[in-house]
């Protein structure tokens, strides 16, 4: 993905309105009206930032009769879930490594005489 899709990805997403009309689209195509139901903001404001997410490539618009369907644009979702993912292995060597710390942390004795372990995954 190159870094201004990216950049555009997130820039739609650090929005909480651009976040929930995302989660809306997941559940299926919806028209501007039906996207600005929940909010508290006129229909104008949500075409802004449809049109946000539509730049960035999050969703796109069709034309059906007197609407304007939106839906979600699944791969540019990918898009920036496989640059998450690309961190995935240092948060989990992070994880483990705090695991065996506190692991080995834990093996001393309490003050009572039992020992402060944590349950194995």
């Amino acid at each position: 993905m190159q870094t201004d899709a990216l950049n555009l990805a997130f820039a739609a997403l650090a929005d909480p309105t651009r976040r929930a009309i995302v989660a809306r689209l997941a559940d299926g195509e919806a028209t501007v009206n039906e996207l600005a139901e929940p909010f508290d903001m006129k229909q104008p404001s949500i075409s802004k930032h449809l049109k946000v997410l539509e730049r960035a490539g999050l969703i796109s618009r069709s034309r059906a009769a007197q609407t304007r369907p939106c839906r979600l644009e699944p791969a540019r979702l990918k898009d920036v879930a496989d640059w998450v993912g690309a961190y995935r292995q240092m948060w989990e060597d992070s994880f483990d490594k705090l695991d065996a710390y506190l692991q080995a942390t834990s093996s001393f004795s309490s003050p009572k005489g039992k020992a402060h372990g944590r349950k194995q995954r």
